[in-house]
């Protein structure tokens, strides 16, 4: 398998940064997208809505349904995978990329920002594969891909931010647990992480704005390493951590001058590595 054309790919906060530009690589190649995001109106500091997302998928060459749900209810998830299904047929892939995140120690972190950390990143990655799963079941080729960095218990890791290093971490034991449960299944759950900082809002936002943003690679780095896991036998790749860098070398890639504009070595390293 080189490509995804006519499969279909339901991705969580799809309608900026990892997860649209994961959408635009599929696009390519003839995919469906389901756009699973919350966010209908555009805001200031965070472009990009599941409109304007699909608008760009079919520009792409792909199809594309905008599904308006914040992953932490049930019934919004739930009818969002079925709005995939009855445009689509079916769900081939399921990329959990939706996160919320705060880098606060833990006199910082109120408990409704805790909250949410977890509801969205481990809550919600759970309900949106659990509610998948009967679909993924039914495909030639099922992957789960989880943005979620690879298992580390150095105390470095959680000191800084323990309350978004569990909720990202629940994330990754989603992959390990799944992975061996639905291996007989043929069903594939991997994670995938990028070895430096990507150009997203939440850098813009939260980890130095615009300077920080001209040390970051672009989010297509993520996206061409998701597509290259993702068109890969699902019974051959899976319990795996993967680094967006390495699965490119392995593809035969060296040069990734065309992700950033700045050498490797002005490079931010990304967290959890």
């Amino acid at each position: 398998m080189s490509d995804l054309a006519k499969k279909t790919l339901l991705i969580t906060g799809a309608s900026r940064g990892i997860g649209k530009a994961i959408a635009l690589r599929a696009a390519r190649d003839g995919a469906r997208i389901s756009v699973v995001a919350k966010t209908t109106q555009p805001h200031p500091k965070l472009p990009g809505t599941v409109h304007t997302a699909v608008a760009e998928i079919e520009a792409a060459g792909g199809q594309a349904i905008a599904c308006v749900a914040d992953i932490r209810y049930e019934d919004e998830v739930r009818a969002a995978v079925a709005a995939t299904v009855a445009q689509f047929g079916g769900i081939d892939i399921v990329v959990n990329n939706a996160s919320a995140i705060s880098l606060t120690d833990t006199a910082q972190t109120s408990l409704k920002r805790f909250d949410l950390m977890h509801q969205v990143n481990v809550r919600g990655t759970f309900l949106t594969s659990q509610t998948c799963l009967p679909h993924l079941e039914s495909s030639s080729n099922p992957h789960i891909l989880n943005i979620a960095p690879p298992l580390n218990m150095a105390p470095e890791w959680f000191a800084p931010h323990v309350a978004y290093t569990m909720s990202k971490y629940g994330m990754s034991m989603c992959v390990l647990g799944m992975a061996e449960e639905f291996r007989e299944r043929g069903i594939a759950v991997n994670a995938l992480w990028p070895r430096t900082a990507i150009a997203t809002a939440a850098v813009a936002n939260l980890l130095g704005g615009e300077q920080a943003l001209k040390c970051c690679r672009q989010p297509e780095i993520m996206a061409d390493a998701a597509h290259a896991i993702l068109v890969r036998s699902s019974r051959d790749c899976t319990g795996r951590f993967l680094i967006d860098e390495e699965v490119l070398r392995a593809e035969g890639r060296t040069d990734f001058s065309s992700y950033a504009d700045v050498d490797d070595d002005a490079l931010l390293p990304d967290f959890f590595l």
